[in-house]
C-alpha cells in the first residue's frame, strides 16, 4: 500500500519552531517531487514549499520564505520541513503530497499521492 505519514505536529509559542516529517512507505521517494501544503479552517489548502526529486530546487511562498525550508533524504524516503519563527497565521494542517515528476508544480491536481495531514498551532 502506498503511503505518506506525516509527523511532528503540535503546539508551539510564537517565535519558536517545529520539524515536520514526511515519510513514505510502499514506494521510493527519490524520483518525486514533495510538495508541504497547509489548510485553515474556512481557508483553501495551499503550497508552502516544494523540493524537486534530486533536492536541488525548492521553492517557497513569500509568506513563509526565509522561515521555513524543506529538505530530503532519499536514502531514509523521507522528506522534512523545519519550520523557525512560527506565527499564529501558521497554524494549520500541514500535508505532504508526492508528484510522479522530477519538478515542482504549482497546481495541486498534479500531487499523487497525499498523507493525512498532521496539526501545527502556533499560540501563546
Amino acid at each position: 500500500q502506498l503511503q505518506l505519514v506525516e509527523s511532528g505536529g503540535g503546539l508551539v509559542q510564537p517565535g519558536g519552531s517545529l520539524r515536520l516529517s514526511c515519510a513514505a512507505s510502499g514506494f521510493t521517494l527519490d524520483r518525486y517531487a514533495i510538495g508541504w501544503f497547509r489548510q485553515s479552517p474556512g481557508k483553501e489548502r495551499e503550497g508552502v514549499s516544494c523540493i524537486t526529486s534530486s533536492g536541488g530546487s525548492t521553492n517557497y511562498p513569500d509568506s513563509v520564505k526565509g522561515r521555513f525550508t524543506i529538505s530530503r533524504d532519499n536514502a531514509e524516503n523521507s522528506v522534512y520541513l523545519q519550520m523557525n519563527n512560527m506565527k499564529p497565521e501558521d497554524t494549520a494542517v500541514y500535508y505532504c503530497a508526492a508528484r510522479r515528476a522530477s519538478m515542482c508544480h504549482s497546481s495541486q491536481r498534479f500531487y499523487d499521492y497525499w498523507g493525512q495531514g498532521t496539526q501545527v498551532t502556533v499560540s501563546s
